[in-house]
């Protein structure tokens, strides 16, 4: 059906529309050129007054795998909380479905509409390890209304360790590379601690960026030099994304700025930036690293990162940083955590925790994430994440957008947190606030380009019909928390906030070329360290659209001229 939307202030980078009052036309799924339709829509909406947006993008959320399902087993109490609202309101049947809005661990039907009802329409799960890639797709699938793909979990396993010790040729490494991102339907390559997992398994308890292996005798700074060269080099459009060394620790600011240089020029991502920019100054020998990291990113083009921004209350920490988790269980609220070893792959911890506003470390974590989004002034380059559910749930985005938004009701928050906290950010001296355009750059296009999403992101003609139209607000918490209108490939699927259609689900996939000459060497290295049988790994095409039951969008690798 042909649709047309009327007068709707349109914010999309991509066109350098910052505003502007429009019309927009789609039909198929599709965003069409109205100037070329010659005939009447079969529906029509009058959006004067409201603001129209692409569908919003996560690239950085833990909605699927292993460690999500652990927490929900740790924690049933919160399973049982969420599940008995959903209950009261809908039904037992309907339990699984119905959003508790407060909720910071949901059931994958939930999550899908949690995330439309903000206006977010594609999601991406940042740690999938190879053995469990089917597990992941799977329930990736059970997440309705969504795009959603998954990154590969390397850096940790035995295979490629192996590999750098031995001094292996690139090209080895890349078509090791090449055929586990394609193996397991992945989108891009994630690493988490490099070697630092691995060293957690031989009793290391810290392991920096330019410290050896205790087995491998290889540092992190090695593992990264690779498999940064590897990305450039097999063309996988996001560059590597980077949990960095020392997650959490006070200092870590110096480990950040290594992880980059590390990188030799080549692509790179930080994730979760925020809890990887601490320095280690004043009476508590914790303090903010933000202007560090922040001039770096800005004199690194090929630099990007998420924020992981915290945010006050009730969460739980998951994460395949087994070393860190371990050493942050002792902070457990409640008493109770999982600490994991995955055989030759990687790790895993769960641990729930309780972020407070009185609390000077705390405090201070969600003032180094608020100056960081200040501070990097390119939004192009930085995205919004609060690494959910690590440093607070998705849920809290509306929350987020306006402390970045409204500069008096950001001194406001900062008046109520830890005194010393407060008088130890540099938050009270920055004035810049989001405009929408920005906002649209952080959350819509930026991450789209980052992950290599041609079609998403934006609202050209060609793009896909993801398209948030908001009521806007005198408080932007409330423009942002409840859409007047999404549109899922073209469908509407939610209205003034509630989810009325699931839309269409789709995974996304990236195709890797890799030299199948070099695959034999591969093989026999996998058949001999590898945690599973080598023909196990792949999943088939025919695998991913039936069994696990989501139409399958793969995109394919680009020649780099910059490698």
């Amino acid at each position: 059906m042909l649709t047309r939307l009327r007068n709707g202030q349109i914010y999309d980078p991509a066109q350098n529309l910052e505003g502007s009052i429009g019309d927009l036309w789609f039909e198929g799924g599709t965003i069409l050129d109205g100037s070329h339709i010659d005939r009447e829509a079969d529906y029509e909406y009058d959006l004067r007054g409201h603001l129209v947006m692409a569908g919003g993008i996560d690239p950085h959320t833990h909605i699927g795998g292993g460690k999500v399902n652990l927490a929900r087993m740790l924690l049933p109490e919160m399973m049982r909380g969420a599940l008995r609202e959903g209950a009261a309101r809908h039904g037992r049947r309907q339990a699984l479905l119905e959003p508790r809005r407060d909720s910071f661990l949901p059931p994958a039907p939930q999550v899908g509409r949690r995330y439309l009802e903000m206006g977010y329409t594609a999601c991406f799960e940042p740690a999938m390890i190879p053995t469990g890639a089917r597990m992941t797709h799977a329930e990736l699938a059970d997440t309705p209304g969504l795009d959603t793909g998954a990154y590969v979990i390397l850096g940790n396993d035995d295979i490629l360790l192996r590999m750098i010790q031995d001094q292996v040729p690139q090209a080895w490494i890349n078509t090791y590379v090449g055929w586990l991102v394609s193996a397991t339907r992945a989108l891009g390559v994630k690493v988490v601690n490099a070697g630092g997992i691995s060293a957690f398994k031989y009793n290391a308890r810290h392991l920096d960026v330019d410290h050896p292996h205790p087995c491998y005798g290889v540092t992190p700074a090695d593992v990264l030099r690779v498999l940064t060269r590897a990305v450039d080099e097999l063309g996988i459009p996001q560059p590597l994304h980077v949990h960095a060394s020392n997650l959490g620790m006070a200092g870590n600011v110096e480990s950040t700025l290594k992880t980059i240089a590390a990188a030799d020029g080549h692509r790179i991502h930080l994730t979760h930036v925020q809890f990887h920019s601490y320095g280690s100054d004043g009476p508590q020998r914790f303090s903010s690293g933000a202007e560090r990291i922040a001039r770096a990113v800005l004199a690194s083009p090929q630099v990007t990162v998420d924020v992981g921004q915290i945010m006050f209350g009730q969460t739980v920490t998951l994460s395949a940083d087994s070393m860190h988790q371990f050493h942050s269980s002792r902070f457990a609220k409640p008493r109770k955590s999982v600490i994991l070893d995955i055989e030759c792959e990687a790790g895993c911890g769960v641990v729930p925790f309780r972020y407070e506003n009185r609390r000077f470390v705390n405090a201070l974590q969600w003032g180094i994430g608020l100056e960081l989004f200040l501070m990097i002034d390119d939004p192009s380059r930085v995205f919004l994440t609060t690494d959910h559910p690590n440093g607070g749930p998705f849920t809290s985005y509306p929350h987020l957008i306006r402390l970045l938004m409204d500069r008096s009701f950001r001194e406001t928050a900062l008046a109520e947190i830890d005194a010393d906290a407060a008088a130890a950010t540099s938050l009270r001296g920055l004035a810049r606030q989001y405009t929408l355009g920005e906002v649209a750059m952080m959350t819509r296009l930026g991450p789209a380009r980052f992950l290599g999403l041609d079609r998403l992101g934006h609202l050209c003609p060609g793009g896909v019909a993801d398209i948030a139209v908001y009521r806007q607000s005198a408080n932007w918490e409330e423009t942002f928390a409840k859409p007047a209108y999404v549109f899922r490939r073209g469908r509407l699927v939610v209205r003034d906030g509630q989810w009325i259609d699931g839309g269409d689900k789709v995974s996304h996939s990236l195709s890797v070329p890799y030299d199948a000459s070099l695959l034999e060497k591969v093989r026999r290295q996998y058949e001999a360290y590898g945690a599973v049988p080598w023909r196990t790994i792949a999943i088939g095409e025919e695998e991913m659209a039936a069994s696990i039951g989501a139409p399958l969008e793969q995109h394919r690798c680009t020649e780099r001229e910059d490698v």
